[in-house]
């Protein structure tokens, strides 16, 4: 049955938002990666990455907002620090020291995380009944693995 946020049981909005802050975590650490590289990128490719980078970035920053608010619609808290987050994400952050081919198979790695772990955290939802949160990791999930597949095509 397709519930509201209000109309899901105590445990259940804590088990998706556990889930969705996981899928904060790992998108505010891909944020700052593709941000780093960003701003450290060189070569040949430099001009197309430094603009794919800032494209990821960006989105990131809006999908952290939006995960982080649907927690908060279901009455849970959503992690804000930074030490919590590194703690818990899977991808994790870089110096900035690597070649344009590291930097894109890394962040490529992070985008199919992401995408994992919002098909993860989607899934928690459908179990829930919880659509809205679902459709959320859906689309979401659906941009990092765009984001994975324009990376393989830089290194194919």
């Amino acid at each position: 049955m397709t519930q509201t946020a209000v109309a899901l049981s105590t445990d259940a909005r804590a088990a998706i938002a556990e889930a969705l802050n996981q899928s904060v975590a790992e998108t505010a650490v891909t944020t700052m990666l593709a941000q780093n590289f960003h701003w450290n990128v060189k070569g040949m490719a430099f001009g197309p990455l430094h603009d794919l980078f800032q494209k990821m970035y960006e989105d990131h920053f809006v999908a952290q907002d939006d995960l982080a608010e649907r927690i908060r619609a279901l009455d849970e808290h959503a992690e804000g620090t930074l030490s919590g987050m590194l703690a818990r994400s899977k991808v994790k952050e870089h110096d900035g020291h690597a070649s344009d081919k590291e930097m894109i198979k890394m962040m490529q790695d992070a985008q199919e995380t992401l995408a994992a772990t919002l098909a993860g955290a989607g899934q928690v939802a459908a179990e829930a009944g919880d659509t809205l949160t679902e459709d959320l990791c859906i689309a979401r999930g659906q941009e990092h693995e765009k984001f994975a597949w324009f990376l393989r095509a830089h290194l194919a």
